[in-house]
């Protein structure tokens, strides 16, 4: 009996032992992720996150896309600091397959600059940093500094004739830059208590992905700022004023990056215009194929409810303090015209409506009708006619409150109605140029490219935001700061270095499923077809 029991307290004692070995070693990557994440600036509006082995290495080695996307330079830079710091015998195995975060931040400078963020497992001390500055006949010059109150180093790159700043965050995290700057914000800054300025990407999808993006969509204004000239210009700024967080898993393919998951909105924050979108179900885009060849950019929206849109959008307007304007103008163009347009406008919607720009700065705007025959006596009710065809609108701002914000640059426009599609553009010559395009079917989804691009994309979504960099180069020649122009430029000058880039939300549980996808150009899609 006595045997028994000592058997028994073994087991027990075992098991217990086990047990806490296991659940002190499993560290939930999300649990991780946090204690990371939590350290980094919420001035971030992109977050890289990968692991530090070999097998992600092999895999991007080499990589096109990646080099184009960030620059040669920047990726030298980022190689040299992996071989020559993390790969350090001193201090290698403390961050091998440790998750290293690289993250976008909008800068008053001219030129891009990342935060890297990484820890260095439970072992790793502030001491092992200590040791590499006493190193001789390195390839690192190290010396101890302070930033912003926290310890740092000034670690000087001899391969790359550079410094980078390293910052001791504590809790075995660190983190540093290029830029003195952003280290130094890096090292004041602190982190909330509750939880991290970002959304996670669930346990189950972590283990298995290869690397994740993380995105904070109101940040991106900054980033926007620091690109090009004007400040808040229009380019993607529905997307850029979403409150929300994006948590998104990489699906790996040589030619394109292609990222999925949950945009989460941020309840306590103001509404915007995609707000009124997230009551909807994914809708298939068929507006896409009737874009002219010459499209730049565009933004597509779908409805499967149109009442709720109207509901919803009445309601965002709300909340923006725009209803007193909003029903006096519909007031008015009753009273004029007899058309109660905020009744009978939505009606008549088959359920699709784009803005596009095209290579010649052309702005159009193309809605999806259930029958042509039935909108053009509104059209022509409220407009001042050129010619039986083509009208001009006698009042302002209704396409942006019909419609919304992506379609505010259309003021006093002119419409059109080509079968079943009303077509508003803000001269007439942009309308013939359309037109020009339908009648001969001059499309964008008639070339190979896109169709092949368009194959990456999901079949149904709610708003799609689409560039097509070939198009787009002339705009962000003129608009964009001379130091990013060549990001978007071949290396002999021509401007097909990317194919396209698409961002896709589609509503579910009052937040959006996102498709984010960017194409190299194939060899032979510089044709003049394309």
């Amino acid at each position: 009996m006595r045997k028994l029991i000592i058997t028994t307290l073994i087991l027990l004692i075992a098991t217990v032992a086990i047990t806490v070995v296991y659940f002190k070693n499993l560290n939930p990557p999300a649990a991780h992720t946090a204690k990371v994440m939590q350290n980094i600036p919420n001035t971030a509006a992109l977050i890289f996150d990968f692991a530090n082995d070999n097998g992600f290495y092999d895999i991007f080695d080499n990589n096109k896309l990646l080099n184009s996307l960030i620059g040669d330079s920047k990726m030298k830079n980022l190689s040299v600091l992996r071989d020559k710091l993390l790969n350090d015998p001193l201090l290698k195995n403390f961050f091998t397959e440790q998750h290293i975060y690289i993250s976008l931040h909008g800068e008053q400078r001219d030129s891009i600059d990342f935060l890297i963020t990484v820890s260095g497992g439970e072992q790793f001390s502030a001491t092992h940093l200590d040791q590499l500055a006493k190193q001789k006949k390195s390839a690192l010059i190290v010396s101890e500094i302070n930033l912003g109150g926290k310890e740092a180093y000034n670690i000087y790159l001899k391969d790359l004739k550079k410094r980078f700043y390293l910052v001791n965050l504590g809790n075995h995290i660190l983190s540093g830059s290029f830029s003195k700057d952003l280290a130094t914000q890096s090292a004041q800054y602190k982190p909330g208590k509750n939880s991290p300025p970002f959304v996670l990407v669930p346990d189950q999808q972590n283990s298995n992905s290869l690397a994740n993006l993380y995105v904070n969509y109101g940040q991106l204004n900054a980033v926007f700022d620091q690109f090009f000239l004007i400040k808040n210009y229009n380019l993607l700024k529905p997307l850029r004023n979403l409150p929300a967080l994006g948590a998104l898993t990489l699906n790996y393919k040589s030619d394109a990056l292609m990222f999925n998951g949950f945009s989460t909105i941020t309840r306590n924050q103001p509404l915007s215009y995609l707000n009124a979108f997230v009551n909807q179900q994914p809708v298939e885009d068929k507006l896409k194929d009737i874009f002219p060849s010459t499209t730049a950019v565009s933004s597509s929206f779908a409805l499967s409810d149109t009442k709720k849109f109207v509901a919803d959008l009445s309601q965002y307007h709300a909340k923006a303090g725009l209803t007193n304007e909003k029903t006096e103008l519909f007031k008015k163009v009753k009273s004029e015209t007899g058309v109660q347009l905020d009744k009978e406008f939505a009606p008549l919607l088959a359920g699709e409506f784009a803005m596009l720009t095209t290579r010649f700065d052309e702005k159009l705007a193309i809605v999806a009708l259930k029958d042509g025959s039935a909108m053009r006596p509104l059209m022509v009710n409220i407009s001042t006619m050129s010619n039986d065809n083509v009208g001009q609108f006698k009042f302002n701002k209704l396409p942006f409150f019909l419609l919304g914000d992506a379609f505010s640059i259309l003021n006093h426009p002119y419409f059109m109605i080509l079968d079943n599609n009303l077509i508003l553009a803000n001269s007439v010559k942009e309308l013939d140029s359309y037109k020009d395009s339908y009648l001969n079917h001059k499309f964008l989804s008639k070339t190979s490219s896109y169709t092949e691009f368009d194959n990456l994309m999901a079949e149904r979504c709610n708003v799609a935001f689409f560039l097509h960099f070939r198009n787009m180069f002339p705009i962000l020649k003129r608009d964009m700061k001379p130091a990013f122009v060549t990001l978007f430029n071949t290396e002999d000058g021509g401007p097909n270095k990317f194919y396209a880039l698409s961002w896709q939300f589609s509503a579910s549980d009052l937040n959006f499923y996102t498709n984010f996808c960017i194409r190299l150009n194939h060899p032979d899609s510089t044709s003049s077809n394309n």
